[in-house]
């Protein structure tokens, strides 16, 4: 078979065409991919559930660092938002699974520029940190959570689907508008559990 040479040869006229159009899809792809790929991930060390006295209990502890233009909002006084979800689930085999409870809890972290330091609040409880490191790690666990009133004996196919992730929607306006196309601002996990006997 003879070399194909396009530019020259006056019978294949779309044959570059078709090259680039094919070009043009590949790299449409690649970047669709990249997009899909979170830029860091977040790590779930722990996450336990219990029942108790006080109802059903979820500790859990994660482990991240901001990236980097998360981490520079936040300098630029930008507040985030990280929230942890929790709902009590119970699996059915003839219907659907049936919601027992939810909650919800969420951490805000701000800088403060003229002290220098870090303040979380959670609630209407709030605390100031030296550095970023140490704000962090406040919001990244929680121990002795009560989700739930108690669970009789007999609910044994209960399950916990967790999540914990930084809040975009709590972000100012212009900037959920600006970060659609970012995968750093997506900072999440989510994790199904069986709650114990």
């Amino acid at each position: 078979m003879p070399p194909i040479h396009c530019a020259r040869d006056a019978r294949c006229p779309g044959g570059l065409k078709r090259l680039r159009k094919a070009a043009l899809l590949c790299l449409a792809l690649f970047s669709l991919l990249l997009a899909a790929v979170p830029a860091r991930a977040l790590d779930l060390l722990r996450l336990d559930a219990q029942r108790s006295e006080r109802g059903v209990l979820v500790n859990f502890e994660t482990r991240f660092d901001l990236p980097a233009g998360v981490e520079d909002a936040l300098q630029r006084g930008v507040a985030l938002h990280f929230l942890a979800e929790a709902v009590l689930m119970r699996s059915r085999w003839y219907w659907r699974d049936k919601e027992l409870a939810r909650a919800a809890r969420t951490w805000r972290i701000a800088y403060q520029p003229l002290t220098f330091s870090y303040k979380v609040s959670q609630g209407g409880l709030s605390q100031t940190y030296r550095s970023l490191g140490e704000a962090l790690r406040a919001l990244q666990r929680f121990s002795q959570w009560r989700i739930a009133d108690q669970v009789s004996a007999d609910e044994d196919r209960c399950y916990i689907e967790f999540t914990y992730r930084l809040d975009t929607e709590q972000l100012p306006r212009p900037l959920q508008i600006g970060i659609g196309s970012q995968p750093e601002w997506t900072l999440g996990v989510a994790r199904t559990i069986a709650l114990p006997d």
